[in-house]
């Protein structure tokens, strides 16, 4: 963990104002309030506040939500902990967990959780859990999540044999390479080019692990090259677009369906359901296809935690708490489209009622986060320009590959 000395010094690199250099050595204030503070990332009034407002009510602990959006948030998170000024309770999301868990921005929560029957680690996706432990203590609690399943057009794909979605990496080549036969301009699979953990999870799939016990890059290993040359070949070999076509997915998915299956989260169930009317129980949402090793998917979504700077850590974890329970994921779901984490909550009737909603919680089985490093986000960036290469300019892959380990590799250094 870095010191407070040292991170004021990285708020004036951060930062350069005077304003953040003073709040670096006024020490630790505490809010005349007796109000908790909960930082939330969105439209709290919405999405949050008549939970909150229920806690209150069964607790008697004023909540004060102060709703940010996604895009000031980070840098509002970096003032805080360089201010020491943060709020009591913060929604942090998955990918910046190691950043401020490094910084020690965030109380080990760890014996709390421990002792709680609602936020104990069992309760949770394994996939969440993995989201908020580092060095073996607990720093967060899973709060929402989502992850990818493959969306498909039944019509479509029973015309060309298949009377369920693809349940295997060869099924997904047969079956896409079938439906790009239907004629010029029509394909059989979305190969995404600019969704950076596309390929990865592709790789995890035949095997890969990505890094080794000691962050060393595997990207160059045959587990990983061999997934990126089977997603290569479904566009070499016209089942999948080799550009963004640039059409929005009612022209893409709805209509002839030039695009019939495609790997998405839960967001795209309204946008179909909105663009592609006509669709309606044409389509479906299905498990990952499995790959030589697994179906493993993309775990995201936020979690709960406590900023050092509080000083109301019990009356924060009994809001943590609350929340945490699948009752109130359940509401929190129904206000803003958010999946749980809490494994119980998944058995409400909305979502056993809703088979696409539902595929998703199965998937959730299968789930792991991308890496949990401060450099990912450099690193996918990195890999997608190297991917690019090879499936538009035809770049060697191996070479490619062994660019990404090497650029990895002095990154982490």
């Amino acid at each position: 963990m870095k010191s407070w000395k040292k991170l004021c010094l990285l708020g004036t690199t951060l930062f350069a104002t005077v304003g953040v250099m003073a709040a670096c050595s006024s020490g630790n204030k505490e809010s005349a309030s007796d109000e908790l503070t909960f930082w939330y990332m969105g439209d709290g009034d919405q999405g949050i506040k008549p939970i909150v407002d229920e806690f209150t009510k069964e607790s008697g602990i004023k909540v004060k939500i102060q709703s940010i959006p996604w895009s000031t948030s980070r840098d509002k998170l970096l003032t805080a902990v360089a201010s020491k000024e943060g709020p009591d309770v913060v929604q942090m999301g998955t990918t910046y967990m190691s950043e401020f868990v490094d910084a020690g921005a965030l109380m080990d929560i760890t014996d709390d959780v421990k002792k709680s029957e609602v936020m104990k680690s069992d309760n949770f996706f394994d996939g969440s859990v993995a989201t908020t432990t580092f060095g073996g203590q607990t720093y967060a609690v899973p709060w929402y999540t989502e992850t990818r399943g493959l969306y498909y057009r039944k019509d479509l794909l029973e015309s060309v044999g298949y009377k369920e979605a693809p349940k295997t990496w060869d099924e997904l080549a047969d079956a896409a390479k079938k439906l790009a036969a239907r004629g010029d301009n029509k394909y059989g699979f979305g190969v995404e080019l600019k969704e950076p953990t596309f390929g990865f999870m592709f790789a995890r799939q035949n095997g890969s692990e990505l890094f080794d016990k000691k962050d060393k890059p595997l990207f160059n290993q045959p587990e990983m090259v061999d997934a990126l040359k089977f997603l290569d070949k479904l566009v070499q070999d016209g089942s999948a677009p080799k550009t963004d076509l640039g059409l929005e997915i009612g022209q893409s998915f709805g209509g002839e369906g030039i695009v019939p299956m495609f790997i998405s989260g839960p967001w795209m169930i309204n946008s179909i359901k909105d663009s592609a009317p006509d669709l309606d129980g044409k389509w479906g949402v299905a498990e990952l296809p499995k790959g030589p090793v697994s179906n493993t998917s993309v775990t995201g979504g936020a979690n709960l935690a406590v900023f050092s700077s509080s000083k109301k850590k019990e009356d924060a974890m009994k809001l943590i708490d609350y929340l945490s329970k699948p009752e109130n994921q359940t509401k929190f779901f129904e206000n803003t489209n958010s999946l749980p984490t809490n494994k119980e909550a998944w058995n409400a009737d909305v979502f056993k009622n809703d088979p696409l909603i539902s595929a998703f919680g199965k998937q959730l089985n299968e789930s792991q986060p991308m890496p949990l490093l401060k450099q990912w986000d450099e690193i996918s960036q990195n890999f997608m320009k190297q991917w690019e290469q090879v499936v538009v300019s035809g770049k060697n892959l191996q070479e490619a590959m062994d660019e990404l380990n090497e650029q990895t590799e002095s990154l982490i250094k």
